[in-house]
């Protein structure tokens, strides 16, 4: 059962690469527009030109760069101050420990 099977598919694939080289030749724009290519790579320092030559992609750019500083900064205070807590439970459960130890 599966050699007709193998069979179809064998003639399917032959037939489709005929079809795909005709093609080429016959329609080569068609077939290069149809083509996967890899993506074509931006200069590394085409974001920095486009900053600096369009003010309104500057201004937008500066203030997601505030805004994202604004919140790390944010973040940052929330940690300390939760440390400060944590910090300040830590020496008042050891603090009476040591008074008695001591005594």
């Amino acid at each position: 059962m599966s050699r007709p099977l193998d069979r179809l598919r064998g003639r399917l694939t032959l037939a489709l690469g005929a079809a795909e080289i005709r093609l080429r030749l016959r329609l080569p724009r068609l077939m290069y527009a149809l083509t996967r290519r890899p993506a074509e790579r931006e200069s590394p320092y085409a974001e920095l030109v486009r900053i600096e030559a369009d003010p309104a992609y500057r201004a937008l750019f500066f203030a997601g760069l505030d805004a994202a500083l604004e919140d790390r900064l944010a973040t940052r205070t929330t940690v300390v101050e939760e440390i400060e807590t944590a910090a300040a439970r830590l020496k008042a459960l050891i603090r009476p420990g040591d008074h008695e130890r001591a005594a």
